[in-house]
């Protein structure tokens, strides 16, 4: 019997339940139930608010529910519990019930520890994403068959019976995951630490003690990767158990990847480097996105060849919400970066134009400081639409710095995003950029950031010219 098929065997005199439905849970409970397995869903939305056709498809299954005010009231009842990644791990109610030994995991836990292939992992504040697909990009190129999951794509764990010990798993992994992580992947890679989610965590001594989770468990034929111009991620050094690669758009590493003065990219083993393609080649712009490029460069060293990853960086167009082009209207051009959750997210955007841009920004406040972006915003920025709960954070930040001259940067309040697309427009002549890049998480008026890109490309997508084409 396959360690897989040991695993549900053994499930199925236990009691199961899962936090929460969405995208990390809906298949792996319909895989519980197909198994044999007590499974109950607790979720504070009420049945009501479910998608009628899931709710039949669970409830045939055999699923019980438990929903509303009092979802986890009945927590100590369960032999195992699966939360979501929004689940804060350290929430007192679960803190207590494992007290009481319940067993809470998740579904990335589980399959780390079920995965037959190599996995390939990816965190950091900002840029994960992009990079998390690169990697799988590059190795599918070379031919291989990749499982892409985690906080992108996927579950993965309804599909652990499909993936074999040749294929690959690549994964982007938040700190909400790795908090709770006992297991390392094969190669770890960091893209940049810097302030986010403390509004969760509450320091940044517990957000970067998560995101350690990625390395700490590596064995020594483990690799880890690291970005040498990060400081807070370069601290972690020291804790790299197998092979460390460093990635930089500034200095040459001994071992890693790098920018040349000539703009090329480049690769040293400790022997010898060797050139891979200019920067300017690569189709997706700013340099956050050559940082990205080197990182998982670093990642598939040695798994993939030149000819490879040249193909993926002359042919990707990047990943939704990432500085994602939108249209051109009346001669100004709409750019989606919602991903851009965070001050370091939105200044490596703002750096990608080669000048003075139109910014809607503003959300849910993750109690991280706004200060950062007072120089860049008066630096790129010529008008600044805000928005939502941390608008007048953001007006404040920008505005008590010397830099500000309120003759260069115009600041304009919207109550909605139709309204904040509107002032955009209002404020913009041909050829100027309007981006949103809102700079926070987006609870305040979207479900998450992928609603409120879709809303502005929607909104964006829905404006008449201004004067008929001829």
């Amino acid at each position: 019997m396959s360690k897989t098929a040991r695993f549900f065997e053994g499930l199925k005199d236990k009691k199961v339940a899962f936090i929460g439905t969405g995208v990390s849970h809906n298949e792996l409970i319909a895989l519980f139930l197909q198994k044999g397995i007590d499974v109950t869903v607790l979720d504070r939305k009420t049945e009501d608010k479910y998608d009628p056709e899931l709710l039949e498809k669970l409830r045939g299954g055999g699923a019980k529910f438990v929903t509303g005010e009092g979802y986890l009231d009945s927590l100590e009842s369960f032999d195992i519990v699966y939360r979501t990644p929004g689940m804060y791990y350290n929430d007192p109610r679960l803190v207590r019930v494992r007290e009481h030994g319940v067993v809470v995991t998740s579904e990335m836990e589980s399959f780390f520890e079920l995965c037959p292939c190599r996995i390939f992992a990816v965190t950091g504040s900002d840029g994960k994403t992009t990079t998390t697909t690169l990697i799988s990009e590059f190795l599918k190129a070379e031919g291989y068959t990749v499982w892409l999951g985690g906080n992108i794509g996927k579950a993965l764990l309804p599909r652990i019976e499909s993936i074999s010990e040749d294929d690959y798993a690549v994964v982007e992994l938040s700190s909400f995951q790795l908090i709770s992580m006992r297991q390392s992947p094969d190669v770890a890679v960091i893209t940049n630490i810097s302030p986010n989610h403390l509004d969760v965590h509450g320091t940044m001594e517990e957000y970067i003690g998560a995101k350690c989770n990625i390395l700490d468990h590596q064995s020594a034929f483990s690799r880890t990767v690291l970005n040498f111009d990060n400081a807070e991620t370069m601290n972690l050094k020291d804790r790299v158990r197998g092979s460390l690669s460093l990635f930089s758009r500034t200095k040459k590493p001994e071992v890693g990847a790098y920018l040349d003065p000539d703009g090329i990219l480049c690769y040293s083993d400790g022997r010898k480097s060797v050139k891979i393609i200019p920067a300017s080649e690569i189709r997706i712009p700013g340099d956050h996105n050559v940082e990205n490029y080197l990182a998982a460069i670093c990642a598939v060293w040695g798994d993939v060849s030149l000819r490879s990853i040249c193909k993926v960086a002359r042919s990707f167009g990047g990943v939704e919400h990432r500085i994602e082009f939108v249209r051109e209207l009346d001669g100004v051009k709409y750019y989606n970066d919602s991903i851009a959750s965070s001050p370091t997210r939105v200044i490596a955007g703002l750096r990608s134009f080669k000048r003075k841009i139109i910014v809607i920004a503003g959300g849910y406040d993750k109690k991280i400081p706004f200060e950062p972006l007072a120089g860049p915003v008066n630096e790129f920025v010529k008008v600044l639409v805000l928005m939502g709960a941390t608008a007048e954070k953001i007006e404040k930040a920008v505005t008590e710095t010397p830099l500000y001259d309120p003759e260069k940067l115009k600041i304009l309040h919207a109550s909605s995003m139709r309204n904040a697309v509107e002032l955009a427009r209002s404020a913009a002549n041909p050829g100027d950029v309007v981006s949103l890049s809102p700079a926070c998480a987006s609870f305040d008026m979207y479900p998450n950031f992928e609603a409120r890109g879709r809303d502005f490309k929607a909104i964006v997508n829905s404006l008449a010219p201004a004067r008929p084409s001829k």
